[in-house]
């Protein structure tokens, strides 16, 4: 073989081995087994959330938030040492305590109370809230825990102020987002006007200098300024509209809401509730529960 047939032959020998080891990196990996594809609409398998797990999720926290209004007496508020006391404070410690969790509370403006819950800053709204339908359609409520009223309060030396009538042309005060600010609008003709404050306390002051003729208020926290102002202001006996209370709860929250009217109801069944409702009103205030 010459040197010209040499060369070719090497050369065809290397372009044949070059060809062959192309090959080789060029070729595709294998095929991956197909994954099973999650029903439409669905997380696959391993991350689908449980139905509810409101329950398990405050447990696992170890905590129960809860949003509330800490200038409302007597449910929460701050007494001469800043320290967080009321009504409510005691009840919604023992029901934690009963779930096997510790009570955080966390003051919240309450215009914006529903936003927020529904917004998760909290798990649930304890702070005498009232119960009503347009409420309802945001959130759910417990069973009630206080059958209240709104009504109004006056000055005890104002002998002109009798009934709703007689407020025509008058000053009226109440809490800006509260069931006093509707029932005061729905039920109230013919104001000089009707003013909302941030918080009930700010209201109360108002009316005891005399900017204000009146006040509406739901029945518990004006007998408890009765109770701590004797003699300051006086109840008309006129009551503007009937609103039960209860712990507001997101809707999807059903087990924790199963859970905390659970432990409602065996407070109550115990006497639990009786002793903490007699501290703050000097009275059982389940007796006047719907039964």
């Amino acid at each position: 073989m010459n040197f010209a047939k040499k060369a070719a032959t090497s050369l065809l020998i290397f372009l044949m081995a070059a060809s062959v080891g192309l090959a080789g990196c060029s070729r595709p990996e294998p095929a991956k087994p197909a994954e099973a594809p999650a029903a439409k609409g669905n997380a696959p398998q391993e991350q689908a959330p449980a139905a509810d797990d409101s329950l398990a999720r405050v447990k696992a926290a170890g905590k129960l938030v809860a949003g509330l209004d800490d200038a409302f007496p007597p449910f929460g508020f701050r007494n001469e040492k800043n320290e967080l006391v009321g009504f409510d404070i005691d009840l919604g410690n023992e029901l934690a305590k009963r779930l096997g969790v510790k009570m955080e509370w966390q003051p919240t403006e309450w215009s914006s109370v529903i936003m927020s819950l529904k917004s998760k800053k909290f798990d649930v709204i304890w702070s005498g809230m009232s119960i009503t339908e347009e409420r309802k359609k945001e959130i759910n409520f417990s069973i009630p825990y206080i059958a209240g009223a709104q009504i109004i309060i006056v000055k005890s030396d104002n002998k002109t102020i009798n009934s709703r009538k007689d407020l025509v042309g008058k000053v009226v005060g109440t809490q800006l987002g509260s069931t006093g600010e509707e029932a005061a609008k729905r039920e109230l003709k013919g104001l000089k006007e009707l003013k909302t404050f941030d918080v009930f306390t700010e209201a109360i002051n108002d009316l005891n200098i005399g900017r204000l003729d009146a006040v509406v208020i739901d029945d518990v926290t004006a007998n408890y300024y009765l109770k701590t102002k004797p003699g300051a202001f006086r109840i008309v006996e006129d009551v503007l509209s009937y609103e039960p209370t209860g712990i507001g709860v997101r809707k999807e929250d059903v087990t924790l809401l199963e859970a905390i009217n659970k432990e409602l109801k065996a407070m109550i069944e115990d006497g639990t509730y009786a002793k903490i409702s007699e501290r703050w009103f000097g009275t059982d205030m389940s007796k006047h529960l719907p039964k």
